[in-house]
């Protein structure tokens, strides 16, 4: 039996080791600016960098999160956000709530789409 239980356990090692299927890999790699959420224009400098985690930037802080959740799923756990006030806090404050509750994440080109439950729409695009 211990022969068994070690080749389960190499088994499951493995197991991580596939390929990404995270928004990453699905064309959704690299920068992206907001340029509309929930039907309204997006107001102020609002970022999204997907890599090997996400990163991102409101008008007044920076964030970092992890998204492991497979295409066209969208997640984001363990984040990590600075804290500091500006004038701008209020719209950065709406498009962090609205990055936290989105559940679905579709590319198109030039174009990344994260939408909510609830119907909440954030668009972006792609920055050069």
């Amino acid at each position: 039996m211990p022969g068994r239980a070690a080749l389960i356990a190499v088994a499951a090692a493995l197991a991580g080791c596939g390929p990404d299927e995270t928004l990453t890999a699905y064309g959704g790699a690299g920068a992206w600016q907001l340029v509309e959420i929930a039907g309204q224009a997006a107001t102020g400098a609002l970022t999204l960098e997907a890599g090997g985690g996400v990163t991102g930037a409101g008008p007044c802080n920076g964030f970092s999160a992890r998204q492991t959740a497979p295409y066209p799923w969208f997640e984001l756990t363990a984040l990590e956000i600075t804290e500091i006030a500006c004038p701008d806090l209020q719209a950065e404050a709406r498009y962090i709530q609205a990055l936290l509750a989105a559940t679905l994440a579709e590319v198109s080109g030039d174009t990344l789409l994260l939408s909510t439950e609830d119907g909440t729409q954030l668009v972006f695009r792609r920055q050069p």
